[in-house]
């Protein structure tokens, strides 16, 4: 059996959820408790010594600790439904935008959120390694957040999915990353009606409600 070792807080381990939903994949849970700071406990590191969430345990035992490996583990191990398109444009085209909806929108909010919050002094980037928070980077941060709106409502004019014409793992990472906005009080506004068409129209997924 699969286990993911989960958080339900946070937005890396939502976008493995909502992957394993869609894809349909039976997998048990184990929750750790980032508010307590379990994943820098020696319990956890001696199952992924990187001390982030998620960390997916396939069926032989191997250990995955990011979103990139999961993803392509997942996507090979059940290839039905495709989520990293099917010909090679198609593959080019989700890995390209999936790489855009994190770096300009999942990492944009983290550096406003890691940057800025009292409960994350000294924790500015995730991982075993402590770093100061920067309080520049928290304002460019926001910035960059409302850039990010911007280009993903440019991308979704006359569009219903990020990256093809099918639902792909770039539509999760997507979503992850304009509700993971709300912590640094960012959300889409009228200016933004097709990125508002496109969310209203995920969230009768399934997978999304996770």
């Amino acid at each position: 059996m699969i286990t993911l070792y989960d958080c339900a807080t946070a937005p890396s381990p939502r976008r493995a959820r909502i992957l394993l939903a869609e894809k349909g994949v039976a997998h048990d849970t184990v929750p750790v408790d980032l508010r307590t700071g379990e994943q820098l406990g020696e319990a956890y590191r001696q199952i992924n010594p990187q001390c982030t969430v998620p960390a997916l345990r396939t069926e032989s035992g191997a250990l995955l600790t990011d979103n990139a490996a999961i993803t392509a583990y997942l996507e090979a191990r059940y290839p039905e439904p495709p989520l990293l398109g099917t010909t090679p444009e198609e593959k080019a085209e989700v890995a390209s935008w999936n790489w855009r909806m994190e770096f300009e929108g999942l990492l944009a909010v983290a550096e406003a959120l890691r940057n800025s919050a009292p409960a994350m002094a000294g924790r500015a980037l995730p991982g075993a390694v402590n770093y100061p928070q920067i309080p520049e980077l928290a304002q460019r941060g926001l910035l960059r957040v409302e850039q990010f709106f911007v280009l993903l409502n440019d991308r979704l004019a006359g569009r219903d999915f990020v990256a093809t014409e099918r639902f792909s793992v770039a539509d999760i990472t997507a979503v992850v990353a304009v509700d993971f906005a709300r912590v640094v009080k960012q959300k889409p506004g009228e200016q933004h009606p097709h990125l508002l068409r496109w969310r209203a129209a995920m969230a009768q997924r399934p997978s999304m409600a996770l």
